[in-house]
Order: structure tokens, then C-alpha cells, then sequence
């Protein structure tokens, strides 16, 4: 059977990208692999199943596309409303807590923030099928 072990995205900036994602998820650097012209990082925490890789291109001046088909990277938490605050403290923007049902029982309560380079990030409260 196979296994999801990492999903990966194209940032402009490897210090700002590491803080933001150690700031709001507490994910750390677990490996990092220069080559030329490019180098992967790995971030991941203790909670984490999968990893984010995050591929960095030398001479890489333009945002990069995210075009009509990415959506978001999705994070579950237990304290959405402390989460919530959070973010806003950190000067995160997030976008405010909403709620979802689904023929009449409750699907998701959520936010989005975005990252330094533009990918959305839906942040979860852990229920459901949410863990």
C-alpha cells in the first residue's frame, strides 16, 4: 500500500518560508539537501505524518504561478479560537473562523492563512474526520 510521505512547494525565500511555517506550525528543519541551481528542505514536527518540502531555485526573481489548480494545504488543531488569536498576533491575517455542515451535521470549523508566498493554509479544528 502506498504511503504519503511529502508534498512539496516552490518558495522565493528559504528564511522567510522556514520562520513562517516554524512560527505558525511549530515545524522544524528536518533535513536540508543544496544541489546547483536548488535546494530541498524538509519541515516537519512531531505531529506530523508528512512532511513539507520546500523547493528554493537559485536565480528564481519571479513569484512563481500557482495557477488554476492548487488549492490549499490543510493543518488540524485542538484550540481553533486560540489558534485563531494566534495568528492574529502574529500579524498572519487569517481569515475569520467559519463553520460547515453537512446534511445538517457538523463537517468543519476553519480558517485560512496565507503563506510569504502565497499558498493557502486551512487551519482545522480537530473533529471528526479532521485529526
Amino acid at each position: 500500500m502506498a504511503k504519503i510521505i511529502h508534498t512539496m512547494i516552490r518558495v522565493a525565500d528559504e528564511d522567510r518560508s522556514t520562520r513562517f511555517y516554524k512560527q505558525a506550525f511549530d515545524l522544524d528543519v528536518a533535513d536540508r539537501f543544496p544541489f546547483d541551481g536548488f535546494t530541498l528542505v524538509y519541515l516537519r514536527n512531531d505531529e506530523c505524518d508528512i512532511e513539507l518540502e520546500l523547493t528554493i531555485n537559485e536565480g528564481q526573481e519571479d513569484a512563481y504561478s500557482h495557477g488554476s489548480g492548487y488549492g490549499h494545504i490543510a493543518v488540524a488543531v485542538d484550540d481553533i479560537e486560540a489558534e485563531h488569536a494566534r495568528f492574529e498576533e502574529l500579524g498572519f491575517d487569517p481569515t475569520p473562523v467559519k463553520s460547515m455542515d453537512h446534511n445538517g451535521n457538523p463537517l468543519a470549523t476553519f480558517f485560512f492563512v496565507t503563506d510569504p508566498d502565497g499558498y493557502k493554509i486551512e487551519i482545522l479544528k480537530r473533529q471528526g474526520r479532521y485529526r
